[in-house]
């Protein structure tokens, strides 16, 4: 899907979370929270320096969505975009986090 600025921008519904995990980029892990999550990415916070740019391989690893392996769209200010892989069993994972777990948060601060 595009907008009419012709980017290319996420096309399933984005809700809000609060998940701890870690990002790992090859042999580099820190630690994140997550924002916002979807069944074709993630928003995430960092809580330290990482080392990826566009486009790295990365796997985020949290206690409530298991192992996720995707691919770095966007990168600033501390917060890293994440597309997961397609021929992941993310969409799943994420799908099932949200029927089990996911409980609705509002923001305590705003950015």
């Amino acid at each position: 899907m595009q907008n009419n600025l012709g980017m290319k921008v996420r096309t399933t519904a984005r809700r809000r979370c609060r998940i701890f995990g870690k990002v790992r980029y090859l042999n580099h892990e820190t630690t994140s929270r997550v924002v916002d999550l979807s069944t074709s990415g993630i928003a995430l916070d960092l809580a330290g320096p990482f080392y990826g740019a566009a486009g790295s391989k990365v796997r985020v690893d949290c206690d409530d969505l298991g192992s996720l392996e995707g691919t770095v769209r966007w990168l600033r200010d501390g917060r890293i975009g994440i597309e997961f892989h397609r021929n992941s069993n993310a969409s799943a994972q994420v799908a099932s986090y949200f029927r089990f777990f996911h409980k609705e948060v509002k923001p305590v601060l705003k950015r």
